[in-house]
Parts: C-alpha cells; structure tokens; sequence
C-alpha cells in the first residue's frame, strides 16, 4: 500500500486482504455469464479485486443510510430517509466497464442489505441516428454531445429523489440505435449502477450554462482504467470476435463488416478506433480519471494490478 496526494494505492495483494472474511458470493458459472466479449474475468479476479470492491460499497451505503437517519431526526422527521445508491462506472471504450458493472451488480445483490440493484448504461440516452445525423455529428458517437443529457439528468434526478418508477430509453448494439418504443423500467432499487464512457464529464463539458452534471447524482465513482495502446488491442480483438458472432445477424448495423477478409475489417476497425474512441479517450474521457472514487488500473492481460482509493 502507498499513498499519493489524493489517492491510497494498493497492489492486487493488498487489496485481496481487505475483506478475508467475505466469502466470494459467485461461482464459475456466474463469472462466465457475466463477463463480456474479449475479456478474460476468472472466478480468481472476480475474488481479488471486485469482492473487496462490493464490501468496501457496503460501507458506503451503510454509512449513507446511517446519515439520512440522522439528517431526519435533526430536521425533526418523517422524511425520505434513504435514497437510491448510485455507482458511475466510467472509462473507455473496450477497457471492461461493462464487464465491471455487470459483475459488481451481481455482487451487490447477493447483500442482504442490498438485494435490489439495477444496472443501466448511458447508451440508452444517446440521441438517435436520425438525430445524430441532422446534427452532422454522427461520426462523434459517444462524445458528450452525442448524449441527451438534459433527459439522463432528470432520469437520475428522478430515481435520486426516489420515484416508485423511472424509466429509460434502451439501445440495441446489434442496431447501433435507439430502440423505438421499448425502455427500461427502474423501481426503487437500492442501488443504481450507471455505466457509461462519460459519466464523469463536469457540467462545463456540455456547453455554456450548464449548472448540473451526471456526477453529481453518484454517492461512488469508478474509473476502469488502462494504457491505450493496451485497449486498442481489445478493441480490435473484441471487433474481430463481434465480425464472426454478433455482426452475422441480418440485422446488424455492421453486418456489411461480416463478409470482408479479417484484415480488411481490421483496418476499419483501427481507423475507427484512432479517429473516434482514441480521440474520445484524450480529450474526454482520460480527464476525468481524477474525479473518480477508486480508480481500477488493468495490465495488457486484462489482470487489474492496481487499486487507487480516494482519501476521505
């Protein structure tokens, strides 16, 4: 363990020892069902670095519901006492947020004190391609403009504030779009995991008068992080993977890829790659790193060799 001037850092062994006590909740089964295309998460990586991660969240929901009761005996109750958690899970494209979120909701569920927990992504509130494409900025997916961020922003506001239900609109990867008419129902979970490249961006990102941000809403953050060149190689693999399962379906935005040769797809890919998500990656996402509450940092296997805690 070691410390900087905001963080404490822990090595993997480090981490492990912080909750020796907590049995892993998951089995072999659970891992393989929770972990996404091209990244290798093991029952052995779920058990070193996300338990730790799930208890230490425990104590911060436990403490926050400590607060609200508190809050409301001063204030001479009844009031809302306890409001919705809300975990931002924030990083680039193809470095295993999804895989992260996926799996420390599953590990949250498993609480006593928390058995429900919801999982969305950002994607849901990107404006649709018609959209995109009548602002001519459909080649800049996932930057923060590309968002609805007005409607994110009422939708946390909503949950924050402990609606009975709240929906969102749902995003197919298969499309690449909005699906018309179809969203996501929210009903007062516990916990709301909030996954997305940009959920840390600060309210100035998205234009002059902006007041509120996303990350204003989150009692935790967290930053998957990773060197770039390392991403980029998951970012091909994963799109070569995508090229022989998923972008076979006829209804595929990029079903085109589908019948080029791997090399010709890979080219695309790694353009696609520099000209958008790396760019995203510089000028967007990276930035945020320091806003984050814990910062996970990934060698070039995938393995996390690093921890990084914000200091109280």
């Amino acid at each position: 363990m070691a410390n900087n001037s905001f963080y404490t850092v822990f090595d993997r062994d480090s981490w492990a020892r912080l909750s020796d006590s907590d049995p892993l909740p998951l089995t072999e089964e659970d891992i393989a069902r929770l972990a996404g295309t091209g990244d290798p998460l093991d029952i052995a990586e779920a058990n070193t670095i996300y338990r730790p991660i799930s208890t230490l969240l425990q104590l911060y929901v436990g403490a926050q519901a400590s607060l609200a009761g508190y809050r409301s005996r001063f204030l001479g109750g009844p009031f809302n006492t306890v409001t919705p958690f809300v975990i931002g899970i924030a990083g680039s494209v193809a470095v295993g947020k999804s895989s992260t979120a996926r799996l420390l909701a599953e590990l949250l569920r498993r609480w006593p004190q928390t058995p429900r927990v919801e999982l969305i992504t950002t994607d849901g509130f990107l404006y649709p391609n018609a959209e995109l494409e009548r602002r001519g900025i459909l080649h800049r997916k996932g930057f923060p403009e590309s968002y609805n961020r007005r409607a994110l922003i009422r939708f946390l506001a909503e949950v924050k504030s402990g609606a009975k239900r709240v929906t969102a609109p749902r995003y197919s990867h298969i499309t690449y779009d909005i699906v018309p008419g179809e969203q996501q129902v929210v009903e007062r979970p516990d916990i709301l995991i909030v996954e997305g490249v940009n959920v840390l961006q600060p309210a100035g990102t998205y234009g002059r008068g902006a007041t509120m941000a996303v990350s204003d809403f989150f009692d935790f953050s967290i930053y998957v992080d990773a060197r770039p060149a390392d991403i980029e190689r998951w970012y091909l693999d994963r799109f070569l993977k995508l090229k022989n399962t998923a972008f076979l379906q006829p209804d595929s935005y990029f079903r085109r890829y589908a019948d080029v040769p791997d090399d010709v797809a890979l080219d695309i890919a790694r353009q696609t790659w520099a000209s958008v998500n790396l760019e995203n990656l510089h000028a967007n996402i990276y930035p945020t790193r320091g806003r984050a509450t814990l910062i996970i940092t990934k060698e070039a296997d995938h393995r996390v060799h690093q921890i990084q805690l914000r200091k109280l």
